[in-house]
């Protein structure tokens, strides 16, 4: 258990396939030490790979998110401020529960007819040509589409803000992470201040800029900004790896497409599926043991940095038989694609009913659609889960 596995030395076969990887680490033990690829920190860490383990991690309390326990700021907080993935109760208990009275299940709802309407639009414009990059024509513009408009993001400002998020979210190295995050929060606070001034009901972030708790509690200014940070970035960058790895795991299992075109009431199996197959997030963001504790037997120092492998979890035959396969009408109760616990995806319902859309409409007005060759490479790191291009045709 001392020795450490440098993940960031297993190169582009461990980008595109790490599955292996986890099952051979699974079968030694639950919880291994490893040195995170450069992009991610190039820290040492604990990494979780068993489900039961990483379920219970993602839950327990004394895995913080808030590194100023261990005495450690890292760069989005220290220049984007407090925000709702690196708080720990009772200060992420408040900012849920201000973001959840504007963010409500409702608000998600109401939003289904234009997510339809930004799919046919996108689906129109697109079929014509009889190929094409499915996340450049339709997986990316689709979500950002959705969450500007949700959050009052003028539309000339969508392009500049996709390449900062790209940084942000898949740096090429802790330098340019940094000035991805310096012009993040100028971009966040003209964005806000925009806002000061509109009349109630108009977009999200207005509405979050004035929402106050019962008992008079707003957010501040930082967390304003904090909180548009996650809601912008995790709420597009997440929802193009959930479309683009759907239809890159049915374009190759064609008995599965097969079946979800004959019955489209296997569609919601088949978004969970696609989450627990591959899910558009590899591993949690980082947590740090503000206590010393034990997981399945090995001892975690406090201080030390944990990362649970959602991936990883997601595919221990312990919980989901052959784990591999990918199966639409699968019973996939317990994944933790969406992590788990007080940290679950806030954005969840709307990633799922974006995810619904727009599989539903591009099977059914491109009933050929097949793969193009094979995908661009796949993310660096093991954040996030998903490639820069998926070429299509039909």
């Amino acid at each position: 258990m001392t020795n450490v596995l440098d993940l960031g030395e297993l190169g582009e076969g461990f980008r595109r396939d790490p599955y292996p990887v986890y099952a051979r680490l699974r079968a030694s033990h639950p919880v291994h030490r490893v040195r995170l690829p450069m992009e991610d920190g190039g820290q040492e860490s604990w990494l979780i790979v068993g489900h039961e383990e990483a379920r219970a991690a993602l839950a327990d309390p004394r895995l913080a998110k808030d590194s100023s326990k261990i005495g450690f700021t890292p760069f989005d907080v220290e220049l984007i401020g407090e925000h709702l993935l690196a708080a720990d109760p009772p200060q992420h208990t408040r900012l849920r529960g201000l973001i959840t009275r504007a963010f409500t299940a409702r608000r998600v709802e109401e939003l289904r007819p234009r997510i339809q309407q930004i799919t046919d639009e996108l689906l129109d414009t697109m079929l014509p040509q009889g190929r094409a990059d499915l996340i450049e024509s339709f997986a990316y513009p689709l979500p950002i589409t959705v969450i500007c408009e949700l959050l009052g993001v003028p539309e000339i400002d969508r392009t500049e803000f996709r390449k900062i998020s790209n940084d942000v979210v898949v740096p090429t190295s802790p330098e340019s992470l940094r000035k991805a995050f310096v012009r993040l929060a100028d971009y966040l606070d003209d964005l806000i201040e925009s806002k000061r001034g509109a009349g109630p009901g108009t977009d999200l972030l207005g509405d979050l800029v004035r929402t106050t708790a019962e008992d008079g509690d707003r957010l501040s200014p930082d967390e304003l900004r904090g909180m548009a940070f996650v809601l912008l970035v995790a709420g597009h960058e997440t929802t193009v790896n959930l479309i683009t790895n759907a239809v890159h795991s049915l374009l190759s299992h064609p008995d599965q497409l097969a079946a979800l075109r004959a019955d489209m009431s296997l569609l919601d199996g088949a978004v969970e599926e696609a989450l627990r197959y591959e899910g558009p997030v590899e591993s949690a963001t980082d947590r740090f043991a503000a206590e010393p504790l034990e997981i399945a037997g090995v001892r975690i120092a406090k201080g030390e940095w944990v990362r649970i492998g959602l991936a990883a979890a997601d595919r221990d035959p312990d919980h989901f038989p052959a784990p591999d396969r990918f199966d639409i009408r699968r019973d996939t109760r317990g994944h933790v694609a969406f992590g788990h616990g007080i940290h679950h995806c806030l954005g969840a319902p709307l990633a799922r009913l974006e995810a619904r859309v727009a599989l539903r409409s591009l099977l059914e007005r491109a009933p050929d659609l097949v793969l193009d060759g094979q995908p661009d490479e796949w993310l660096a790191g093991v954040l996030m889960r998903g490639v820069r291009s998926l070429p299509v045709r039909w």
